[in-house]
């Protein structure tokens, strides 16, 4: 059976080097090459929801793969496709960087320049390694498809547009219907999920930053259980500490969750860091949350242009939330989609922060009456963004114990 090879490589000349050595191989059946961290990904995801027999034996990854680094992408892809085996093509082959990769999940390493004997025989020895990981499986091999839970971020057109409460409520939404969901305080220096669901605490997500290896201890440890279910991760009680969390630190940080968690939500705030940015670029829904006025408008018009000239996110990828919409008002979400690119979400929030008053004034936003409007809508954007199954009642009443709610079987979104 022929070997399937997936190339992972940034460089023209790197690609054509590589792939007409892999051409050459035998047995071999190369895939046309992937050039960048989110097309690698993406392409094993769509792969592995049709089977883990689509996916490729050996996926092979050059050192100078962006925007994600090379050894952290391949830390994501050994987490979420285990069956797949990754080779790093690199310069450096000093045994320091070998313990790294490994360390990392590769499961072999072949120098620069390349010399065809070590490729066709490291690409031998993990094909024979994918292969007899596939077949000891067997029947059991879908709980090995990969892909793991669905990470959302939920980032501000600028502060005070209301990003912060949709995390919640849409961490609430997925954890009501029977999903196990992380909450995440991203907005480093200025988080507010701690004051808005009342709650002291001692351990944050800065408490992560310095540990290579996150096992599910670990992250136990640092998680606050909240009343509701909802495993928090919250920002640090000094806003001057949030500068330890890497970007590393973040991909890290949101990875090892996405292995324990059906659903992740992360708050980004309004400001963006080295971390926030990471966690938005690894996301497979990246929301933002814009009120529909002129000044909100532009700052997510903004917001949208530099994560496009950072490649943290295309526009077509994101998805414009508007809150407190009124039906009067000049600026409505088709405008807002126009100005923007981007896709906006069929759920719009209703402007009523009457509703909200009592409850974000107590710190009780988890506790927010099933009849608000508000809640009502947040919780159907959950059902759109597939956080939930379609409820056999209906989810806009979003219910206390939503038990109207089917708990879904996959962990994709």
């Amino acid at each position: 059976m022929p070997t399937r090879i997936l190339p992972a490589v940034g460089d023209p000349d790197a690609v054509r080097s590589l792939t007409t050595l892999l051409s050459q191989l035998p047995d071999a059946e190369p895939v046309a090459p992937v050039v960048d961290s989110t097309q690698l990904v993406d392409t094993l995801s769509r792969l592995a929801a049709e089977s883990v027999d689509e996916l490729p034996e050996v996926v092979v990854v050059h050192e100078r793969i962006g925007p994600v680094p090379a050894l952290e992408l391949i830390r994501d892809v050994a987490l979420r496709f285990p069956a797949v085996g990754v080779i790093l093509v690199t310069s450096d082959a000093s045994p320091g960087l070998f313990q790294a990769a490994m360390d990392y999940g590769a499961r072999g390493l072949v120098a620069l320049p390349l010399n065809y004997e070590e490729l066709a025989s490291r690409v031998q020895a993990v094909a024979q390694w994918s292969t007899g990981v596939r077949r000891h499986l067997g029947g059991a091999v879908d709980v090995f498809t990969g892909v793991g839970g669905t990470v959302i971020t939920v980032s501000g057109a600028k502060g005070g547009v209301g990003a912060t409460l949709t995390a919640i409520q849409l961490a609430l939404a997925a954890q009501a219907s029977g999903r196990s969901a992380a909450l995440v305080d991203m907005d480093l220096q200025a988080g507010d999920i701690a004051s808005y669901l009342d709650i002291q605490f001692r351990r944050s997500v800065v408490d992560l930053a310095t540990i290579t290896d996150i096992s599910p201890r670990v992250l136990a440890d640092a998680v606050f259980r909240h009343d509701t279910g909802v495993a928090l991760l919250l920002a640090p009680g000094e806003g001057e500490r949030g500068e330890e969390v890497t970007d590393r630190a973040a991909r890290q940080i949101v990875g090892a969750l996405r292995s324990r968690y059906e659903v992740v939500v992360i708050d980004c705030g309004a400001q963006v860091s080295g971390a926030s940015a990471a966690a938005v670029e690894m996301a497979d829904r990246a929301l933002l949350v814009t009120t529909p006025d002129v000044v909100s408008v532009r700052g997510a018009k903004r917001t949208v242009r530099m994560w496009d000239r950072l490649q943290i996110r295309k526009a077509e990828e994101t998805t414009i939330v508007v809150n407190r919409h009124t039906r009067g008002t000049e600026i409505q979400p088709s405008l807002i989609q126009k100005i923007t690119g981007t896709a906006v979400a069929a759920t719009a929030v209703p402007a009523n922060f009457k509703e909200l008053h009592a409850a974000v004034d107590a710190g009780r936003v988890h506790e927010l009456d099933g009849r608000s409007t508000v809640k009502q809508a947040l919780w159907a954007l959950a059902a759109e963004l597939g956080l939930v199954n379609a409820p056999e009642g209906d989810v806009r009443r979003g219910g206390r114990g939503a038990v109207g709610f089917r708990r879904r079987r996959d962990g994709g979104g």
